[in-house]
């Protein structure tokens, strides 16, 4: 029989790691099309660093994708993305309808409220945050569950 109570323990942390990880990449994709067009996307608008998309939008994303990815920063990167997709929720979604799975806008949603999880979550173990953590119970505790 699995103890979910211990497995929730010992792989609750790294399981936030991964999720992190994913989210940060996956972002990271994001800004890379705006600026690069890497991965190529159709109807590519060329990139003005002056404009909130694919400008300010492309930065952040290629910039805080790669920290969150790294769990460098989290926290601050973390809310900082959330209000961005909060932002661009309410500013290119939103006008074109009520419900986000016909506005386009599920997808700003759920990364918005992982960002905000994230806030408030932390890293978790696998992370530079982790490693830079001035306290040493705390990288005790990295090492011992990882």
């Amino acid at each position: 029989m699995i103890d979910w109570a211990r497995l929730r323990l010992s792989w609750g942390p790294r399981m936030l790691s991964i999720l992190r990880i994913m989210m940060g990449l996956l972002f990271l994709q994001h800004g890379s099309a705006k600026i690069f067009n890497f991965p190529e996307v159709a109807n590519h608008r060329p990139y003005v660093l002056l404009t909130l998309s694919p400008g300010l939008a492309g930065i952040l994303e290629l910039i805080g994708g790669s920290l969150l990815a790294l769990g460098l920063f989290t926290r601050p990167v973390a809310f900082l993305l959330s209000g961005e997709m909060a932002f661009a929720y309410f500013m290119r979604h939103a006008p074109r309808g009520f419900f986000p799975q016909a506005n386009g806008g599920t997808l700003a949603i759920v990364y918005c409220f992982v960002f905000l999880y994230f806030f408030v979550a932390g890293a978790g173990v696998w992370s530079l945050d982790q490693l830079r953590s001035s306290e040493p119970a705390a990288r005790f505790a990295a090492r011992r569950s990882a």
